[in-house]
């Protein structure tokens, strides 16, 4: 058994899916990330494949086009996205366990942080990991990256460990503050709280340069989880807990 492991993004024609699932062995996992992304005749592939083990493929065109079955081996197809909503139902509906996955703990982020810095040999105490993890949004992939950056000034500053006081120092160089906000959240938040009312998800995309499908998927979950804005009708506004953080740490 083995991982075979692609994105939606990357399957652009029929015949890349198909040669991944003719060459799976018996019980292989293939995992496919930004599953939502699938173009729809290539999910139609995968209809067959998940239901009956089997994969219909069209041969020929015209009059003499005719429909030539490959048998697959049993396999386990696992799809991972953030955009549930975009899946297609017949797709969605024919995977037997939906889940969903939760944010990581700081206990648990802290796990993650205190193990990369055993990999490459640096010296971390609690203090500093906890510091690094409570402002990584729950997300492992975060708390990695700001571990390696607060780990790029430790080495330029010839620092022994990484304790709670050196981490806060480099992640405020960093430019990342104590409820793990960076510089784009500031300008989100910021820019609602200068409107003085609801502001529609487009408005804040023109406003800020940035794309609406990452503002929703990368700012948004984020500041939604820890109440700093809220989704309305008329627009997104901000929270009493946002604005007392903003004016605390002087943004506005």
């Amino acid at each position: 058994m083995s991982l075979r492991s692609t994105s939606g993004p990357l399957l652009s024609k029929a015949g890349d899916l198909a040669a991944i699932l003719t060459n799976l062995q018996p019980m292989d996992v293939l995992f496919i990330d930004e599953i939502h992304r699938l173009h729809r005749n290539i999910e139609e592939i995968l209809y067959s494949a998940m239901e009956d083990c089997c994969l219909d493929i069209v041969v020929g065109e015209g009059c003499g086009a005719r429909t030539l079955r490959i048998d697959l081996p049993a396999f386990t197809l696992v799809g991972a996205t953030t955009r549930f909503g975009l899946i297609s139902n017949p797709l969605r509906d024919r995977f037997g366990i939906p889940l969903h996955l939760e944010f990581y703990s700081v206990e648990e982020l802290m796990l993650v942080i205190k193990r990369a810095a055993h990999v490459i040999c640096t010296d971390i105490d609690d203090s500093g990991a906890y510091e690094i993890a409570s402002r990584s949004r729950g997300t492992p992939r975060i708390a990695l990256r700001l571990f390696r950056r607060v780990r790029d000034f430790m080495v330029v500053e010839r620092q022994s460990i990484i304790d709670n006081h050196f981490a806060d120092s480099a992640l405020f160089n960093l430019g990342v503050d104590k409820s793990g906000l960076d510089k784009m959240d500031i300008k989100y938040l910021s820019f609602i709280y200068e409107a003085k009312n609801a502001v529609g998800i487009e408005t804040i995309a023109a406003a800020l340069s940035e794309d609406v499908g990452n503002i929703e998927e990368t700012i948004e979950p984020y500041l939604l989880k820890i109440g700093f804005i809220q989704r309305t009708p008329r627009g997104r506004i901000l929270t009493t807990k946002a604005i007392e953080h903003l004016m605390n740490c002087k943004y506005i």
